[in-house]
């Protein structure tokens, strides 16, 4: 076997070994991801859609008191305000005087420039960030890239918890955890090598 063919086959078995490394890696960091029990308040609360229970959480969080204002970001357009306030429960009165919709945002980067805009425009300086506990670290890594100088609380909605090893042999976990891994991936790699988030311009 030429050199150069042994030289590219030890690469890519080396590639391959650390991806795996950092998947377990990137595993074992979700699995440690618990809903925090008292968190400190802060000026507002920002959920982002797309998993279960993270609508209710933060809904919660607001009716607690842990932050003055709720923006809900990434909702379907179809869906409205008495739409989500049917969903959770959560009381006409609340919703009306204190929850925003951001119907804009399609994805985790545009959540993060929706709620970069939100934030700036209530002069906001600590946010609870609501997600689930496998988005969590990418959230995360968009939010600060927008985000700057502001408290961020994570809040990870844990529905079922990797921990006890159980993801490894049930494949929707195992799909929902390598997919966020690659994801997240991504989102590493656009920040080493400042590639553009998006077509949009960011926070105004």
């Amino acid at each position: 076997m030429p050199r150069i063919l042994r030289w590219l086959v030890s690469l890519c078995v080396f590639a391959i070994f650390m991806l795996g490394v950092g998947f377990l890696a990137f595993a074992t960091h979700v699995a440690t991801l618990d809903t925090p029990e008292n968190p400190r308040k802060a000026d507002a609360i920002i959920v982002l859609t797309g998993g279960l229970y993270r609508l209710d959480a933060g809904v919660s969080l607001l009716n607690e008191g842990r932050g003055d204002r709720l923006l809900i970001s990434g909702v379907n357009p179809k869906a409205g305000r008495d739409d989500l306030r049917a969903a959770t429960g959560g009381d006409r009165e609340l919703f009306s005087c204190c929850v925003d919709i951001d119907h804009a945002a399609m994805d985790t980067i545009g959540n993060a420039e929706e709620s970069g805009k939100w934030m700036q425009a209530n002069h906001y300086r600590s946010v609870i960030l609501v997600t689930n506990n496998y988005h969590m670290p990418r959230s995360l890594l968009e939010m600060r890239r927008i985000l700057h100088d502001v408290d961020i609380q994570p809040y990870p909605v844990v529905n079922t918890s990797p921990s006890t090893g159980s993801w490894f042999t049930d494949p929707d976990a195992l799909r929902v955890i390598a997919t966020e891994y690659v994801k997240f991936l991504g989102a590493l790699t656009r920040g080493w090598t400042g590639l553009p988030y998006s077509t949009s311009s960011g926070v105004d």
